[in-house]
């Protein structure tokens, strides 16, 4: 090892970068197989007659290309080769606008509520990965410094110091809105379902991805809508062909879209793209519901701009809340509606007429105490060793024909098995083993996808949960 280091001259590479190429080369020559356990940083550090630094910046670097992957209290691991999703993992079984049906996504999610059931199908994290101490702490000074304010009716538009604080973090999402463009909502569906109410009447055409949340297709049923699937690529989000060919072939009322880390593909639209997808909108005068909740949960070095970010009409309604940063049980989310501003504000005010006070001011007093990067920064790290780890498991327990799509952010996995796969019947199997998967086809208004499925990467890697994926893996396999 020594001399292999040596051979290189120090003017061309830095050490981490020579220490970096050397394992590297190892693993090229398979000495180092997938799945192998890398030497420990103490190990490398004494081989190599380097610092310990040196060794932690190679394997930094190596992660940064993929090729070894981190795991808690264990050490480094050489990635396992995945397959990835195919650009478009399944074609909506039909382009033509439909009504939704979404009784089958109602049970699925009553069950997958069973605490008993190891918590796969819900796209929920787990609240041990939330500062909850610190969350009631605050929530209890604020209700004894305003004890009589949260009893009291707010205006429809929210809490004046929350939306000061979500205007000052959506600066980096690429936005400049003012406090007074915001609406607080009860989660980012509640918004949703508003932006929905505001641009649509019953009986129109709603352009969205395929597959798509399910919690979409449930707030266009219950509004009597109809749902245009578009095809998706895993990573770069709706095609734009398919969006303009819709456009120019039917009269589509809006466009609904989760912009960053999409669920359930987890794919993510350059920024190139989102200004085309802006700009196509304005030529045919057709607004925008962009989903962001998981914009803040991203793996690489930059949080990725908002699709309002290049909104220059004020047709894009932009909406997020913190239920997959902070805490889904406050229910705080928001709405940036600009040329529908005041129509969301009087549904807001028939609806529910405004948000609870109490998680308003806790949110906000926890955004102003500095500490909600920190906090991020360290769940963006255990959202991704989760889902290395989940991909790990999926490629040694799973068929070998299994695709999944690999996010480079959020916390949600999505499997495609082949055509023959019956995802509803691993979906029975799996909760007779006390497991919650969700099927694919609760993401699709036509009924498709059914040899696909969703699973949670929100809850910490333990035995049980391997364990829960091997059971999948072997059931599958079963098939």
């Amino acid at each position: 090892m020594k001399n292999y280091l040596s051979t290189l001259p120090s003017q061309q590479k830095n050490l981490y970068e020579q220490v970096a190429e050397y394992v590297h080369n190892l693993i090229n020559e398979g000495i180092l197989q997938p799945g192998d356990r890398l030497p420990s940083v103490r190990k490398l550090h004494q081989q190599l007659s380097v610092s310990i630094s040196t060794v932690l910046e190679a394997y930094r670097l190596l992660e940064d290309r993929h090729l070894i992957t981190v795991r808690p209290q264990s050490g480094y691991y050489v990635k396992t080769t995945i397959k990835a999703a195919e650009p478009f993992p399944s074609q909506p079984s039909t382009q033509t606008a439909c009504f939704v049906d979404t009784s089958l996504a109602f049970r699925i999610r009553t069950a997958i509520n069973n605490p008993q059931l190891i918590q796969l199908g819900a796209a929920i994290p787990d609240p041990a990965l939330f500062p909850v101490a610190t969350l009631n702490r605050l929530m209890g000074q604020e209700i004894r410094a305003q004890p009589e304010a949260v009893h009291r009716y707010n205006v429809p538009i929210g809490c004046e110091s929350l939306r000061q604080q979500i205007s000052k973090r959506l600066i980096d999402a690429g936005c400049s809105v003012n406090p007074n463009q915001i609406v607080i909502t009860n989660g980012t569906t509640e918004a949703i379902f508003l932006a929905l109410k505001a641009v649509t009447k019953p009986g129109d055409t709603v352009a969205i991805e395929s597959p798509t949340y399910y919690g979409l297709l449930e707030a266009l049923e219950a509004l009597h809508l109809k749902a245009l699937e578009l095809p998706t690529h895993p990573r770069e989000g709706i095609s734009l062909a398919h969006l303009e060919s819709a456009f120019q072939k039917q009269q589509v009322a809006a466009c609904a879209i989760v912009s960053n880390f999409s669920n359930p593909l987890g794919s993510c639209m350059s920024a190139t793209k989102k200004r085309q997808l802006v700009s196509l909108l304005n030529q045919y005068n057709i607004p925008l519901i962009e989903d962001d909740i998981f914009g803040d949960l991203y793996f690489t070095e930059q949080r990725p701009q908002a699709i309002k970010a290049f909104d220059t009409e004020g047709k894009v309604l932009h909406c997020a809340s913190v239920s997959k940063t902070l805490s889904p049980g406050l229910r705080v989310g928001w709405i940036v509606a600009e040329a529908y501003q005041s129509k969301i504000e009087q549904l807001k005010a028939v609806m529910n007429y405004s948000t609870t006070i109490a998680p308003q001011l806790t949110v906000a007093a926890f955004l102003a105490n500095g500490g909600y990067d920190r906090h991020l920064r360290k769940l963006r790290r255990s959202y991704r060793s989760h889902m290395e780890l989940m991909l790990q498991a999926i490629c040694h327990y799973f068929p070998a024909e299994t695709r999944v799509t690999q996010p480079q952010g959020g916390h949600v996995l999505w499997l495609e098995l082949p055509q023959h796969f019956d995802a509803m019947v691993l979906y029975q199997q799996a909760c007779e083993h006390n497991i919650s998967i969700a099927p694919g086809i609760i993401f699709s208004a036509s009924g498709g996808y059914n040899n696909c499925l969703r699973l949670n990467c929100g809850i910490p890697w333990s035995d049980s949960l391997e364990k829960a994926i091997e059971t999948l893996g072997i059931l599958s396999k079963q098939q």
